[in-house]
């Protein structure tokens, strides 16, 4: 297999396979709650985080309101129909004092949505295919105070028009794509006008794991403002497989992530953007998955942001050609196997050769084949990395300079 045998659809299936939704697919409905169903073999499977605003409202709200409020009416039933009529008594409630309904609450998760929220919008986007319309809903955040806006690029993917709401506000301002990079799954959409909020980032080699995180978002589009989640950075550079590619660098979060995250910020304690939301894990009849979802961390943000600016600017974005194909290790091992060398190509001209494997490129090690693709893919022409490879029982380095990858290379 070559290089140019690279795109998602050609690169042989390993568990687990992340096999997004696409965002104007409708969600099945429960039960379960957003099961996807996976590809015949029965893998794992994740979902994006956006969803299918037609589809939600007409099926999958109704369906996920009934399925909801049926299992809390049930089981208010189960447990109280038959003494309900016995419970008489008046409920004891503390008194701590005259409430401000309008004060922000006190604990520090609620300072931080309070602080953050300003930055963050709503964005529905409407397409038009062969198939008919289409619509799908995500979330984004300032980038700028002149209405720069960062999102997933499955939000706004084939979009003829987009729609943002601000938060605090009731009516929609026209949006605009700037750039899109369905690979990294992120995109830029501009609003006129000017005093937005940006949001703040991290500094990426600050996020540890274990630090305490805070989703914000407006899951499954619902009425009001966004939903505030939290949990814990679970893991740091995860590598997941989607129809688009390989999105690497990713933050792993046990933080509740839903249909409409799609785009939202991961922010740590102090309000500070650690990661964009953009995918879930889910499981199936033979897999477990809970609790498993993945933002774009800042690191790959603030990389691809540039890029993106450029984009903008009328500059052709081009790939690094590393000129070989890879299989994943099958003894248990970490790395990425040179399966083939193509002729002349940068790879052979390091000295690369198959059955190698590669464990680290530019000192990151390479955790798998999707891994390595992504890291290639987003070099640039000319730009040469080193390789750590293993031969045998010998571990050697090599660098190669790339070239840029063509429509057949």
């Amino acid at each position: 297999m070559t290089e140019n045998q690279w795109s998602p659809e050609n690169i042989p299936v390993a568990d687990p396979v992340w096999t997004p939704v696409q965002q104007r697919s409708p969600l099945p409905p429960p039960p379960p709650l957003h099961y996807t169903p996976s590809s015949p073999s029965g893998d794992a499977v994740s979902t994006r985080a956006s969803i299918s605003k037609k589809s939600f409202v007409s099926v999958t709200l109704a369906a996920l309101i009934a399925g909801t409020v049926g299992g809390i009416v049930g089981a208010s039933l189960t447990n109280d129909d038959t003494t309900s009529s016995s419970y008489s008594a008046p409920l004891l409630v503390a008194s701590d004092g005259e409430v401000d309904e309008d004060s922000i609450g006190t604990s520090p998760i609620a300072k931080v949505a309070a602080a953050v929220a300003p930055s963050v919008v709503t964005i529905s986007s409407t397409s038009q295919s062969a198939a008919g319309a289409g619509e799908s809903v995500g979330t984004g955040i300032f980038l700028t105070a002149t209405g720069e806006i960062l999102t997933n690029a499955h939000v706004v993917e084939g979009a003829t028009k987009i729609q943002v709401r601000l938060f605090n506000e009731t009516e929609p301002r026209v949006g605009k794509v700037l750039a899109s990079d369905a690979g990294n799954d992120l995109a830029l959409v501009k609003i006129e006008g000017t005093n937005f909020q940006p949001a703040q980032f991290a500094d990426p080699k600050a996020i540890r794991l274990g630090d305490a995180v805070i989703a914000i978002g407006y899951a499954l589009n619902l009425d009001g403002g966004p939903s505030v989640t939290t949990g814990i950075v679970s893991a740091l550079n995860r590598t997941i497989t989607t129809e688009n590619g390989a999105l690497n660098g990713l933050i792993q979060t046990d933080t509740a992530i839903s249909s409409g995250n799609s785009g939202g910020p991961l922010v740590n304690f102090k309000g500070e953007v650690v990661g964009i939301n953009t995918a879930v894990a889910r499981g199936d009849n033979s897999t477990a998955a809970n609790n498993i979802g993945f933002a774009v961390s800042t690191k790959e943000v603030l990389r691809v942001v540039e890029l993106l600016r450029k984009q903008a600017n009328g500059e052709i974005r081009k790939e690094g050609y590393l000129g070989v194909g890879l299989t994943d290790r099958d003894d248990g091992g970490q790395g990425a196997v040179i399966a083939n060398v193509q002729s002349g190509s940068p790879a052979a001209k390091a000295g690369v050769k198959e059955g190698d494997v590669v464990l680290a490129i530019n000192d990151e090690p390479i955790t798998g084949r999707a891994g390595m693709i992504a890291i290639v893919r987003d070099a640039l022409p000319e730009e040469t990395i080193t390789m750590k490879l293993e031969r045998g029982k010998e571990i050697i380095t090599v660098q190669a300079t790339l070239t840029e990858r063509t429509a057949t290379g």
